[in-house]
């Protein structure tokens, strides 16, 4: 019998048609970050056991905005921008497990179908949408990353807007924010194929970059604002009081993560 290959579905023969490659996978990108309080009990309803609220900010929220480009090891994706391009928005709030503080995404739509698959993998909950953010360029209309540069952006998804943001830099920052800035705490989620027997796969996971460098942070100011839809809860997030706002260019290396504990552990 002929073996199939292929670091994800579909398994062929050849492994070419494989969705994702196998990791390690490269970034570049474009980070539009929104810091922001919201009430506690909102952020701790989004958290399963054995996670609990941050001991210090528990209602603090980030909300990002990402233009990337990525590929694997080999780089082959670049040449091909249509399998490296893709951009995403998503919802990071700050927990605690054993001890340690940990970001953890709650939300975030994609683009692509690879991005999705890639999340499936690490334990983030993405979701098809539209979004859309100011590039900065040295020439030209566009902003450059400099004092009072503003830049917008939005997120869809199934034809309602979400989110929409202007970011307005004022200085030079030595962070990129305090939300998304811990090793992630994520599940991986699986029902099992039998009706009533819960789930296949269920493991909780710490992630994150194997590799990071970055440019300059800028810190500003943000309008922002988050809108209802019938199938989408990021609302429920809703703004209590504004706390900075970032922008970023990044280069990242993702290369696995370590499983903190499975549903089978936590049953004994």
């Amino acid at each position: 019998m002929t073996p199939v290959r292929g670091f994800f579905s579909p398994k062929t023969a050849s492994g070419a048609s494989s969705l994702i490659p196998s990791p390690p996978w490269r970034y570049s990108g474009d980070l539009l970050t929104v810091e922001y309080r919201t009430d506690p009990a909102r952020v701790r309803e989004l958290l399963p056991e054995p996670l609990e609220l941050a001991d210090e900010d528990p209602g603090a929220v980030a909300l990002i905005w990402a233009d990337w480009q990525s590929c694997s090891a080999s780089g082959a994706e670049l040449l091909d921008p249509v399998l490296s391009q893709y951009k995403e928005a998503f919802a990071v709030v700050r927990c605690r497990y054993r001890g340690q503080t940990y970001s953890r995404c709650v939300y975030i739509w994609v683009d692509k179908d690879f991005a999705i698959a890639r999340g499936l993998h690490q334990g983030y909950p993405k979701k098809l949408g539209s979004i859309h953010q100011t590039r900065p360029h040295p020439y030209g209309p566009a902003p450059r990353i400099e004092a009072g540069a503003r830049f917008g952006a939005t997120l869809a998804a199934a034809d309602r807007r979400l989110a929409h943001t202007v970011v307005t830099l004022r200085e030079p920052s030595e962070t990129n924010g305090f939300v998304n800035a811990h090793p992630m705490a994520h599940h991986r989620w699986l029902p099992s194929i039998e009706k009533g027997k819960g789930l296949a796969l269920d493991e909780l996971i710490e992630s994150g970059a194997a590799s990071f460098e970055a440019g300059q942070a800028w810190r500003g100011d943000a309008e922002l604002e988050l809108f209802e839809a019938p199938t989408e809860e990021l609302a429920r997030l809703e703004i209590r009081e504004p706390i900075a706002a970032y922008y970023r260019q990044v280069g990242v290396v993702w290369d696995g993560g370590r499983l903190l504990e499975s549903g089978t552990s936590r049953a004994e």
